[in-house]
């Protein structure tokens, strides 16, 4: 769906992707698709020189004219990389962001007001330049993760960037962002690399049980075929909260194991009751895009204002589909214009206006 605010011109449609992997290449596309002109490099001149021939990227030098940089690095060489091309390139307008899977040493090492870190929740079990598609991000969650430093005009062209290239935006603090992806994202493939080995394992005595595997198991599994190398980075550097998911989860299998045991009837049905009610409720509806409702919310100037707006909805499991900042006279309030689920309107206004915003609405 095409943002319904125009957030940048054409004229500053020049975006640079540093690091041509899966999602980095994927992101060349995208971009390219919604019609900006797009320069990359990598630190593989054969990959480099592949994604040129084939039309992934469409040169390979940054200039001045750039607005946009995205970091599709190894998390580990993300801080640097983005400090360095802040370091080169004074451009007021220029936006840079990330895709790295680990956010909060990334976001206290970057403090350049044009940064804003970013990942998004997609991904595919092909590896590398060779598995790039131009709608990778399409119905994605992209996971921001603005501080109390952030200014709107950033988040808001960034927002309608991500949005333009099909992706639902989310926004969280860095430190929330960790935790949760330890349960969301990161254990799971810990998990299904550890069903799949066991599997393999036994598979060795018994070469038919990979025939048998049915539809739960290869869905189970299928995280586990995707590229093992930028993984342990990513593990390590959120080894804490990774750690204490694998804790509780560890606490978990020890009673279901206690009930089987004891042949514990109750205990295994309440199990897959909860969990059969929770994955029901999962977030799933698609947008009609007749059913949107615009809210004007005055904003100050005051460092905060739009990180508390963002974490708001995200709390709610309210999408924000566009946002926009309309300033103000100088020295008065500006006004987010966001784009909202009709059915969700109301519940953001109410929980906007507790949190001391003034907010006006319109079908």
């Amino acid at each position: 769906m095409r943002s319904r605010f125009a957030m940048t011109s054409p004229s500053s449609r020049h975006a640079h992707v540093i690091g041509l992997g899966l999602i980095g290449a994927s992101l060349a596309l995208a971009l390219k698709q919604a019609g900006w002109r797009v320069t990359g490099e990598d630190a593989s001149d054969e990959i480099f020189t592949t994604a040129l021939s084939q039309g992934v990227i469409d040169a390979g030098e940054m200039s001045q004219s750039h607005t946009l940089v995205m970091i599709a690095t190894p998390a580990g060489s993300v801080s640097a990389t983005a400090n360095r091309i802040l370091a080169a390139f004074n451009q007021s307008a220029l936006v840079v962001s990330d895709v790295a899977g680990v956010k909060s040493t990334i976001v206290a090492e970057v403090t350049d007001h044009r940064f804003l870190g970013g990942h998004p929740m997609a991904g595919s079990e092909l590896r590398g330049l060779r598995g790039a598609r131009e709608d990778l991000f399409q119905g994605c969650n992209w996971v921001l993760t603005p501080t109390d430093a952030t200014q709107p005009a950033l988040y808001s062209t960034l927002h309608g960037i991500l949005r333009e290239i099909g992706a639902n935006v989310v926004a969280v603090s860095a430190e929330d962002h960790d935790r949760l992806v330890a349960l969301a994202s990161h254990v799971p493939h810990l998990l299904a690399g550890a069903l799949m080995n066991e599997a393999a394992l036994a598979a060795q005595q018994d070469a038919v049980l990979l025939q048998l595997a049915a539809g739960g198991f290869r869905d189970m599994t299928r995280i586990a075929a995707g590229d093992p190398t930028i993984w342990p980075d990513i593990l390590f550097e959120n080894r804490d909260a990774v750690t204490a998911t694998l804790s509780s989860l560890e606490d978990r299998l020890a009673q279901l194991r206690a009930a089987l045991i004891d042949q514990d009837r109750s205990v295994i049905e309440e199990s897959l009751r909860t969990a059969s009610d929770a994955r029901r409720q999962l977030p799933g509806r698609a947008l009609s895009s007749e059913n949107l409702a615009y809210l004007r919310v005055e904003i100050s100037d005051q460092p905060g204002s739009l990180a508390t707006v963002t974490r708001a909805a995200s709390e709610l499991l309210i999408n924000i589909y566009d946002i926009e900042i309309a300033h103000g006279i100088e020295g008065t309030a500006g006004t987010l214009l966001l784009t909202v689920d009709a059915l969700q309107a109301q519940t953001f206004n109410d929980a906007l206006r507790e949190l001391g915003f003034k907010v006006a609405s319109e079908q």
